[in-house]
């Protein structure tokens, strides 16, 4: 393992750019922020809580904002979440241009009711996203959350599937035909097949097998909390766990899972996929405050977000 930033305030949502830098969001310090190989950083401002990041085919990188948290320092000095602050007022999708930092709200409602706290986004080769939306969570309560469809031109947002307990990670298989999403709480590894862009082959709705019309892929014998996730272009899973420290590598053929430990920090919290031939794992470490890498023994999948990275490989 090697750090390559630090003084990170929670960050979250790695993306591999290509050009010898990353994206990375920092949930504390509100920001988008671009890591230049020489460790300089560069801040996009976008206020309240970002939370995931893929980019477009299109160049632009999309957010998902969950509209902030609440933090309080621990006696490690280290920064934990803390429920939702007073000024909280919507989550919303935001586009970003990655060149000026200029952005726009791309998204900040369903229909009637308004988005509470999106969590993680990954591109389809449809010109649209995924994307998660936990909700927001206070003392005594927190919200029932859903995943959603948006199309990048701003003409389409589609509730999939709700209520869903605190989804977070969200990815697609290397032929686009599953929709996997990360269950925080319970460990949680789901799995929908797709018949088109933003479209589930069965509807949505209670079954014996699942309260979301899903496939349980894993679900973890012990205590461990799921976060967001990369796919190997193998097909495996790869989920960043909470309170253990690493990564999930789940084998959805085989639902059998294979823990690799990210010593430094109990809070891994995202990983993609980078480097020569995809085989560098970059992890989000995010109450440590750091970005590091792996060398990874197998290649992650060419996502629809790393089109621009593969024009400058």
């Amino acid at each position: 393992m090697r750090v390559i930033a630090t003084d990170l305030q929670f960050p979250e949502g790695p993306v591999w750019v290509g050009d010898g830098s990353l994206l990375v969001v920092e949930i504390r310090r509100k920001t988008l922020t671009r890591v230049l190989p020489d460790g300089r950083k560069t801040y996009y401002n976008l206020g309240g809580g970002p939370n995931g990041a893929a980019m477009g085919a299109d160049g632009f990188c999309y957010v998902a904002n969950n509209g902030g948290f609440s933090f309080k320092q621990r006696e490690d000095g280290r920064y934990v979440t803390s429920g939702t602050p007073d000024d909280y007022v919507t989550g919303r999708i935001e586009r970003v241009n990655i060149e000026t930092g200029k952005f726009e709200v791309l998204y900040d409602k369903c229909g009637a009711h308004g988005l509470r706290g999106p969590n993680d986004i990954v591109m389809d080769a449809h010109g649209g996203f995924y994307f998660t939306d936990p909700g927001k969570t206070f003392h005594r309560n927190w919200d029932r959350g859903g995943v959603y469809y948006g199309k990048c031109d701003g003409s389409l947002i589609r509730e999939l599937v709700f209520p869903i307990h605190k989804p977070n990670g969200i990815g697609l298989s290397p032929d686009g035909k599953t929709l996997y999403v990360a269950e925080t709480e319970t460990a949680r590894l789901w799995a929908w097949d797709l018949k088109g862009p933003g479209e589930f082959a069965r509807p949505a709705i209670a079954s014996p097998s699942s309260a979301h019309g899903s496939r349980l892929v894993y679900g973890s014998p012990m205590y461990q909390r799921f976060d967001s996730l990369a796919v190997e272009a193998n097909g495996n899973v790869c989920v960043a766990t909470l309170d253990r420290g690493g990564i999930n590598v789940i084998d959805p053929r085989t639902c059998a899972a294979e823990f690799v430990e990210v010593p430094g920090d109990t809070h891994c919290t995202n990983i993609c996929f980078g480097g020569k031939d995809l085989r560098t794992a970059y992890i989000t470490q995010s109450y440590a405050g750091n970005l590091v890498e792996m060398d990874w023994p197998r290649p992650g999948l060419r996502l629809n977000d790393n089109l621009l990275a593969a024009s400058h490989a």
